[in-house]
């Protein structure tokens, strides 16, 4: 039987408010009237790590998504975890709502280090819609400075303040179930837990809740993989060893091919070249060809848990019969992770235990965002460029293709509200609530274009303006602003500034003009004195 949703026309399907659509198909039960919701965020995972997006790690699980839904190629990140889940979970930029860089209170009206109360949350409009809300994994938006998940607008959570472990017995594995701070070997987790597994049964115990309060509902599942330390199983790390020893030049290339014959690079699209800072592979010992073989091991069985985990959620919803009537969607919080510079770092002899402290560090960090230039902290495309997967079986007409509207992840909150057939409210806890930045993308599910003027950024005096197909660029506050078309080179490869000085002025008025009202100035930036 199809979905009432599949037999409503496209239009009304996604442009009709929920309760428009029930009158006109048929009320049924709140299931059927709107769709569940469920975004999933990983963490420093870079844009060419998954299968459907080139890479060599196998990720059957997220490929079966794509092929069975659409697939962003030109989906922006905010550069930095704290930053893009703020845009993610307000609709607006990170500096507008007072996380400009981190958690570190900077006492600037941008950089406050936590969600400010003049913004309503994604979680607090969808349970205003009547959904069940959850959440599991990373919060890093303010829990410090007394701003949680339960205080936010999750009726259910668990949820680490910020990342940086893997297995229990991490000292860093504080976890908080519904507001309440978890011990160590707590029964009602198991004893032998690995992060990225917990997170998706207790989403998926979760969602069994509001299935028995029949509710729709929104999940939020904020992996902290594949962030450094960088940990795994023993046995999926030996999955992996031995597969990295051709090294990041040939994988890196190998992954170019393989983009282009996907279609998620265009053939004059130029792969961008090794970093300086980086040494041939063919310089390397053997013996550092083997720690970086190991090293880059224990990211791919990191990455490749995660694929497992969508898998296992995957699963519970066409077991309870929900998948086809729920949305889903894929992406990661920035570019792959360059810190710790070209030797990575291996402390500790076995990344399958708690007290080590491996990274990948630059030389990796050059194959995870293949093919472009930069990476994690950055706004050239390989900081900000991410995958994302959407998957919704009633909801998307056609689905295995590819969808190449620039799109932000400040969007993702106005696609739930559009989809929810929620709102935003003029007032909220006592205060006006400001507009959202985003724009819902339902449109672009249906290959239509996505109705914006331009999308910003800007993270550590890094900053970056795109309006269409041009980009304007810089690396640092004091940097020189470089200009791309990036329909022509989406590689940043040929920096046009000079022969376009007019579009250079006219994008650096616009971003400035946005740095004014989005609160990225003042800036803690503008503290430090200048460069000799």
């Amino acid at each position: 039987m199809p979905s009432p949703l599949r037999s409503c026309p496209w239009f009304l399907t996604l442009a009709v408010a929920w309760g428009g659509v029930v009158g006109m198909c048929g009320a049924e039960s709140p299931q059927a009237q709107r769709p569940n919701i469920v975004v999933i965020l990983v963490d420093d995972m870079g844009f060419s790590d998954l299968g459907c997006y080139g890479s060599e790690i196998p990720t059957p699980h997220l490929d079966a998504l794509a092929t069975g839904g659409l697939q962003f190629t030109q989906f922006y990140n905010a550069a930095r975890c704290c930053p893009t889940r703020a845009s993610l979970l307000t609709g607006r930029y990170s500096h507008q709502v007072g996380i400009g860089h981190m958690i570190e209170d900077r006492q600037l009206p941008g950089y406050r280090g936590r969600l400010h109360d003049h913004c309503i949350t994604l979680p607090e409009a969808m349970q205003r819609a009547g959904y069940f809300t959850a959440m599991t994994g990373k919060w890093h938006v303010g829990q410090e400075h007394g701003v949680t998940p339960w205080g936010r607008g999750f009726g259910r959570s668990l949820n680490a303040a910020a990342g940086g472990f893997y297995f229990p017995s991490s000292e860093r594995a504080q976890l908080f179930l519904n507001g309440e701070q978890l011990q160590r070997g707590d029964p009602r987790l198991t004893p032998d837990w690995y992060s990225t597994d917990l997170w998706t049964t207790w989403g998926v115990k979760f969602i069994d809740e509001a299935l028995r309060a029949n509710q729709p509902f929104f999940l939020y599942l904020a992996h902290n993989a594949p962030h450094f330390p960088l940990q795994a199983p023993a046995e999926t790390i030996a999955e992996f060893r031995g597969k990295y020893l051709s090294g990041w030049d040939q994988l890196s290339a190998e992954r170019h091919t393989r983009q282009k014959d996907l279609g998620i690079m265009l053939p004059h699209w130029v792969k961008a070249e090794r970093p300086d800072t980086v040494p041939a592979w063919n310089r390397q010992s053997r013996r550092e060809r083997d720690r970086f073989d190991h090293m880059m091991a224990t990211y791919a069985a990191c990455v490749h848990r995660i694929d497992q985990a969508v898998g296992d959620l995957v699963t519970a919803l066409r077991e309870r019969g929900v998948l086809d009537q729920t949305l889903i969607l894929f992406m990661s919080d920035n570019g792959g992770n360059a810190e710790s510079g070209p030797n990575g770092r291996t402390k500790g002899s076995n990344p399958s235990q708690a007290a080590s402290g491996w990274w990948c560090g630059a030389s990796w960090a050059y194959l995870q965002n293949t093919p472009f230039r930069r990476s994690k902290r950055f706004t050239h495309e390989g900081g900000i460029a991410s995958p994302l997967i959407v998957h919704w079986p009633a909801g998307i007409p056609v689905v295995g293709e590819r969808r190449h509207q620039p799109a932000h992840v400040v969007d993702i909150m106005a696609t739930c509200l559009d989809v929810g057939g929620a709102t935003l409210p003029a007032t909220f806890a006592n205060k006006p609530v400001e507009p959202m930045e985003g724009r819902s993308l339902v449109p672009a599910l249906a290959n239509e274009p996505i109705d914006r003027e331009a999308l910003y950024w800007e993270h550590e005096g890094h900053a970056a303006v795109r309006m269409e197909d041009w980009k304007l660029v810089r690396t640092g506050i004091q940097g020189a602003w470089e200009l791309y078309n990036l329909a022509e080179d989406r590689t940043e490869q040929r920096d046009l500034a000079g022969e376009h000085p007019d579009r250079v002025g006219v994008l650096t008025a616009k971003w400035n003009a946005w740095a004014q009202r989005a609160h990225v100035q003042p800036s803690p930036l503008d503290r430090l004195p200048a460069t000799p």
